[in-house]
């Protein structure tokens, strides 16, 4: 009996062990945590479909930096708390890295669970203590497939209830969501209960029944009965958002619909607020992971407006252009994909999503311009090859390269059915058309807008154009750098050149020198903001015309879509006008941010409102612009080498006096606080262990800049900042 209990023992303890770490998140100070398997942070819930997958962690504060570490894979759980890796030991491996190491072990089996832990050696060469043990389960390998993270499903109580007369009730859920109802109630008699879902008030706590545009509201009858006490709604199908080319949503999610609002008439059982919900559905997303907080109260609320915007968004698990349609466009999705990026430790349904792209390309010019962005940013975002390298030969068709005449530049007029073939369209007779932006002009949409020229600033479409050869003149410099990045040394080259050439054209055609600023394409007299912000934000500009160029974009205020501000602001931080484009994120007229909030939206507009596009909706992520340009321009932390290994910093706060921020990376949180105090700006910034980070304070010629207690020299310079905390003072 006494060997049988030892046994016994014997058995438990290593498990035990395993729930307990994994319960307090990390093993100890020194080890690593935030560990994630093919970008799943909850993988032990996820079937992942890599049967190589890529482990990543985040190296601890203490450790200052990473000099080698060891993955121990293992069968069992109680293996891998015995420190046998049955399934993968990979020895001490010399180096830094520490995201997204490829499984190199014994072949991983189908269907089947595993567990892992992970150690590190510090700069001193001393081992840490093992990370808590994770597990993960694999799936079906069926070929190169990118795994999904899981949906998460949550019942939201009211923040407002109120019964508003008899047997009916008013129910505010605070914030729009991708969801139905749940009724908690005891009928007494069999009866129908009326019910109206939307995403307006008409602010006497009531639904907008006709709040315009495709904003969303539907009325729904519910029958009740004696003895069924839990209510889930039954909604009405949309036969445009759920028909062949929408992404379509997994069965047990029932029919959902974006809305805030809910009232209810002819309920006769008792119903209080904690009898209803608002069950809600997204793609996993942590809240926590990012934060911002400035001295400008309009700033911090467009900021929630548009993380908020990330998150709910996310429900169908590819990035889609709203309710309307649920279809994924290419740049709705760059613009998804960065902000999700700066607000959550997320990168499996940005993949996802420029993936799907390649078999499934929408029919603007530009949004296929749009690909080879995606794909660069998957990389330098998640430091992961996988994706880029599989698709790296079709991407070169996405540069749209085979259009180029003899001076480099391209135009769509002359697109053939085997170039629409290697652009992945299964209808080769489908052509592509230039976009510009959207909606166009009046008389192309049949709308009466509040510009008659809609969203293009009166664009003058020339079969040459201006904006289109600037995305060409884009994915050229990119492809230029992913080649390197993958180590074609030949392609990078000829991309570079060709790119060189492009540009050369670019500014003999499209620059008029004696204004000093864009035409919107060949033999165009016209000069649109959309001509000279694209130019702007791809370098295109030459040095002794940025000046005027930028002065002439001020000029025009915000004459483009939610989605053309995303390069308008993009453009004036990297010219180093960033206080103007604070002034833009900040206005309160009818083309701001803060008209979404007005409005009463909680998830960014299609449109800035109504009357600049007719059947605009309130759930559309590319109006949120604000939640990429705070963290990686009026902050300018962006990455330099792919996953992070490199950052930089450059911050450009305006007439900000104040400002605090939280940017989660794949190898930790990027954390910083910026105050004026009097005539200084003082910067406090937490760097993550094995991140190399650099400063770049600005013009600051006559300054002094304190960085770390030491002074360094006058003028422009780069400040290299440590691993953990960092203090840099400049001063007039």
């Amino acid at each position: 009996m006494k060997e049988t209990n030892h046994k016994v023992k014997r058995t438990w303890l290593p498990v035990l062990l395993i729930l307990l770490l994994s319960s307090a998140g990390r093993s100890g100070n020194d080890s690593p945590y935030g560990l994630m398997v093919e970008f799943i942070r909850e993988a032990g819930q996820i079937r992942i479909l890599d049967q190589n997958p890529e482990f990543s962690w985040i190296v601890p504060d203490r450790a200052g930096c990473q000099t080698a570490f060891q993955i121990l894979v293992a069968s069992k759980g109680q293996k891998a708390a015995e420190d046998e890796g049955d399934v993968w030991d990979s020895g001490k491996i010399i180096g830094s890295l520490s995201t997204e190491v490829e499984f190199s072990g014994h072949g991983l089996s189908e269907n089947s669970e595993y567990f892992w832990k992970v150690r590190i050696w510090n700069k001193k060469g001393k081992p840490s203590s093992w990370s808590v043990i994770r597990s993960f389960k694999t799936g079906v390998f069926d070929g190169y497939q990118s795994t999904g993270n899981k949906f998460i499903e949550t019942l939201i109580r009211p923040v407002k209830f109120i019964k508003s007369g008899e047997d009916r009730f008013f129910a505010d859920f605070g914030k729009d969501a991708f969801g139905t109802l749940v009724l908690e109630i005891a009928p007494a008699a069999p009866d129908t209960i009326v019910i109206h879902l939307g995403e307006k008030s008409d602010g006497t706590n009531k639904i907008d029944r006709d709040p315009g545009g495709t904003i969303r509201y539907q009325k729904i009858l519910l029958p009740v009965e004696p003895g069924k006490t839990s209510y889930t709604l039954n909604q009405i199908r949309d036969e445009r958002n759920t028909g062949p080319a929408a992404i379509h949503l997994p069965d047990s999610f029932g029919i959902i619909t974006p809305f805030r609002y809910c009232e209810l008439e002819n309920c006769r059982p008792e119903l209080k607020p904690e009898n209803i919900f608002q069950k809600a559905y997204w793609y996993y997303f942590n809240d926590e992971m990012s934060a911002f907080e400035c001295s400008d109260t309009v700033l911090n609320k467009v900021w929630d407006l548009c993380k908020y915007s990330m998150k709910a968004t996310s429900f169908a698990g590819i990035y889609v252009d709203g309710d309307r349609e649920r279809i994924p466009y290419e740049a709705d999705a760059y613009i998804n994909q960065l902000g999700h990026y700066c607000t959550d430790r997320e990168y499996s349904l940005a993949r996802r999503t420029n993936e799907y792209f390649m078999t499934h390309p929408t029919w603007p010019t530009e949004w296929i311009l749009q690909t080879v962005p995606l794909f660069y940013n998957d990389l330098m975002y998640t430091g992961n090859y996988e994706s880029v390298t599989r698709y790296y030969t079709a991407l070169q068709n996405k540069t749209l390269i085979s259009l180029a005449r003899h001076d480099g530049l391209i135009s769509s007029k002359d697109v053939t059915d085997e170039i629409m073939s290697s652009l992945g369209f299964s209808n080769a007779k489908d052509r592509i058309r230039d976009i510009i932006d959207w909606p166009p002009s009046q008389k192309d949409t049949g709308w009466k807008l509040a510009t008659a020229e809609g969203e293009r600033d009166g664009y003058d479409l020339v079969e040459v154009n201006t904006v289109v050869n600037a995305f060409h003149y884009n994915n050229l410099v990119l492809m230029a750098r992913l080649a390197g990045f993958l180590g074609k040394t030949v392609d990078s080259v000829l991309f570079g050149n060709r790119a060189e050439k492009v540009k050369t054209s670019f500014n003999k055609i499209f620059l008029d020198r004696k204004r000093g600023y864009y035409v919107d394409g060949e033999f165009s007299g016209h000069s649109s903001l959309h001509a000279n912000i694209m130019a702007l934000v791809f370098d295109l500009v030459p040095e002794e015309n940025k000046e005027t160029v930028t002065e002439y974009i001020k000029s025009r205020g915000m004459a483009c879509s939610v989605y053309g501000a995303q390069y308008l602001l993009e453009g004036l931080f990297k010219a180093g006008k960033g206080g103007y484009a604070l002034d833009l994120m900040t206005a309160t007229h009818d083309r701001s941010w803060w008209n979404m909030i007005r409005a009463g939206s909680t998830i960014t507009l299609e449109a800035w409102d109504l009357k600049y596009k007719p059947n605009s909706d309130w759930n559309h992520a590319w109006g949120a612009a604000p939640a990429n340009i705070i963290p990686g321009c009026l902050w300018g932390i962006v990455p330099v080498r792919p996953g992070f290994a490199r950052a930089k910093i450059r911050p450009q706060m305006g007439d900000l006096t104040y400002s605090k921020i939280t940017m989660p990376t794949i190898r930790g949180s990027i954390k910083a606080e910026f105050r004026m105090n009097g005539s200084s700006k003082e910067y406090t910034i937490v760097i993550p262990a094995n991140m190399e980070c650099d400063f770049d304070p600005g013009d600051v010629n006559n300054l002094t800049i304190m960085a770390n207690g030491k002074k360094t020299r006058a003028g422009t310079g780069i400040i290299k900042l440590r691993a953990g905390k960092n203090k840099v003072v400049i001063k007039s």
